[in-house]
């Protein structure tokens, strides 16, 4: 888990209809009612009948939404949605596998449908047709759907030229305990909104416009804090109680799309791969019975940072740099040698970095009481062979995180550019 994860949700609590985060787009008064359902402009069709649905604009005086459930991403732009924007509460990974006979035809034609449900639903609209109305209430609630591409799908659809190198195999780990069941697909979709009943509608839309043409492989459920729930903004924390991202790279530096997006010209990618990234997905366990067992300084000295605040070992606040040559009265490293903030610092690793967006996960308690908790580590690349690839092969020789956690599922998608207005997702690669 490398020490650059993105920050806790860009949103923070604020007065009904007020504007909050950098990437919604609020809209002053609205209602409940009126965002999720007026007929207008989109002339929403739902039941076997066809008949108009009842979503009518709220009645004067109706209750506002909060910015919570106000704040909409948007689905039209020159990246995916789900890749810049702040951590959202809750979450699901889902791959897909393409039914067996399924060809570009039938790919092209589930891109279509699941592009035009992301748009609507990120819009706080109903489904096109059969909505299930789990989330009639609420409004967009920042919700994300984030589409993407596995090695596999490439020689099902017969686009074997079109695969990008960067797309080939990730390495063999030794921290590596993979179900390859729960691993790779031919189709990924990430979904995130900051309420429970949003990300689940998506998810359960999502499956259903699959239909008969792709079959889920593996799906996984996430969360995070839920904006608002502390004083101020601040870090997320991980189930290990850390302040985890402190590192992440930040969309205002310079460099920032040069790691993040494969460049519109001048990259060894494909051309449809333009504006696009390639996201790392990582099921990985954390070890919390003999994690917990560390007392606070243990756990401090694995990390290279205090847990309270997120600050390095070497002194200051959580910003400051980590000075990776200070020693204590008796010499030794302040901040050890095998600590992973130290590990997977940038500059010890040729400058490679990735934009890390995960989620928390917790799965039950096992048999023997430990409880099957840790991260969905999702990271974002212009190169995985320079970024996640160089910073885990360096994890992998001596992170001292490496004893209280396992990695136990993967994947590696091309995640391609957003889609413009009157374009469905992938369409540069399905209709090439």
């Amino acid at each position: 888990m490398p020490d650059q994860s993105i920050p806790e949700a860009r949103i923070a609590e604020a007065p009904p209809g007020e504007a909050v985060s950098e990437n919604a787009s609020p809209r002053e008064g609205i209602s409940r009612r009126r965002l999720l359902g007026t007929a207008g402009a989109t002339g929403l069709v739902l039941g076997a009948a066809g008949g108009a649905v009842g979503y009518a604009s709220a009645p004067a005086g109706a209750t506002p939404l909060t910015s919570l459930g106000e704040d909409m991403a948007m689905f039209h732009g020159k990246h995916q949605p789900g890749i810049t924007e702040g951590l959202q509460a809750r979450g699901h990974l889902v791959a897909f596998d393409l039914a067996a006979g399924a060809s570009r035809k039938e790919a092209a034609a589930l891109l279509r449908r699941w592009s035009t449900t992301a748009q609507r639903l990120m819009a706080g609209e109903a489904a096109a047709q059969d909505d299930t109305e789990v989330a009639r209430d609420a409004g967009p609630s920042s919700l994300t759907i984030t589409f993407g591409f596995g090695n596999s799908f490439f020689s099902r659809t017969g686009l074997e030229k079109q695969r990008p190198a960067s797309l080939d195999p990730l390495p063999d780990f030794s921290s590596d305990h993979l179900d390859k069941a729960r691993s790779n697909g031919d189709l990924w979709v990430q979904i995130g909104a900051n309420d429970a009943l949003v990300a689940f509608h998506a998810l359960r839309t999502i499956q259903k416009d699959a239909g008969s043409a792709a079959k889920v492989r593996w799906q996984m459920n996430g969360f995070n804090r839920t904006p608002g729930a502390t004083s101020h903004k601040m870090t997320a924390r991980n189930l290990m109680g850390q302040l985890d991202g402190t590192r992440n790279p930040k969309p205002a530096e310079s460099d920032f799309d040069k790691r993040i997006f494969v460049p519109a010209s001048g990259s060894t990618d494909p051309a449809w791969m333009a504006n696009g990234s390639y996201a790392v997905v990582r099921r990985i366990r954390m070890l919390l019975d003999d994690w917990e067992k560390l007392s606070t300084t243990a756990q401090e000295n694995v990390v290279g940072r205090r847990k309270s605040t997120g600050a390095p070992l070497s002194g200051g606040g959580e910003t400051t740099a980590m000075d990776l040559e200070k020693t204590d009265a008796k010499g030794a490293l302040v901040v050890p040698i095998n600590a992973h903030a130290r590990i997977a610092r940038p500059d010890q690793n040729g400058g490679a970095a990735m934009l890390r967006r995960p989620f928390s996960y917790h799965d039950g308690i096992a048999a023997d009481g430990t409880p099957d908790a840790g991260l969905l580590f999702v990271c974002w690349q212009a190169d995985p062979l320079r970024g996640f690839v160089t910073v885990q092969r360096k994890l992998d020789r001596g992170d001292a995180l490496s004893t209280y956690i396992r990695h136990e599922a993967s994947g590696l998608f091309a995640v391609p550019g957003g889609a413009a207005e009157g374009e469905y997702v992938g369409q540069r690669l399905l209709e090439a």
